[in-house]
């Protein structure tokens, strides 16, 4: 079962492999045979290295889990958003701010639709107002950012992404993991750097 690792614990995990066994570099992923144990390690921006050893080969891989990026991040869930940019680990830019979004009502009738229609004109203005601030966190950054990081729910960012066509970049820098959270706020920016740098590791017992 493979799990997401912060790069620290994976330098650790990695340290006390000896160097006999095997490695092969191949489609941005490390597989290690060392003993009775294979691991394969998948950096979180990839991993351009390609070849094959017949010893425990770390050089590629650590180099690749040590880099650090220009990364942007845009959360947003009903109720919140948060846009950020890091320079490595180190936030350098950010703006949080809430929208009030009803829940959904239970109740049928013309309440009910009342209800909806408050519903959805509160949800569009969140919208509206992340892809605003977006922009003018994002754009002056636009040139540097290498990858762009999404996270809360899928549907909310696909809204704001869709409202504001200055933000179509954004989509083509996106790293393939979503990064979920339930509340968009600056705590959950300031947590976000391990999770960005936290790379996929699956481990099985023997070596095949």
């Amino acid at each position: 079962m493979a799990r997401f690792v912060g790069r620290e614990n994976v330098r650790k995990r990695l340290a006390g492999l000896g160097s006999e066994g095997r490695t092969v570099y191949a489609d941005g992923a490390a597989r290690i045979e060392s003993g009775e144990e294979t691991l394969v390690v998948r950096p979180p921006f990839g991993l351009a290295h390609e070849g094959s050893y017949e010893h425990v080969e770390l050089g590629p891989l650590l180099e690749a889990l040590d880099a650090d990026h220009v990364v942007a991040a845009l959360l947003v869930r009903l109720g919140g958003y948060a846009v950020g940019v890091f320079e490595g680990e180190r936030l350098a830019a950010s703006k949080v701010g809430t929208r009030f979004v009803k829940g959904r009502h239970k109740k049928g009738g013309s309440s009910a639709n009342r209800f909806r229609r408050r519903r959805e004109q509160q949800a569009r203005e969140l919208v509206e107002a992340a892809a605003e601030t977006a922009v003018n966190v994002l754009e002056p950054y636009r040139d540097r950012v290498e990858f762009v990081a999404f996270g809360g729910d899928r549907r909310a960012v696909d809204e704001v992404l869709a409202t504001e066509p200055r933000l179509a970049w954004l989509a083509e820098r996106a790293l393939p993991r979503f990064f979920t959270t339930r509340d968009p706020r600056q705590r959950e920016l300031e947590r976000l750097p391990y999770e960005l740098y936290a790379a996929e590791l699956e481990t099985t017992k023997g070596a095949s």
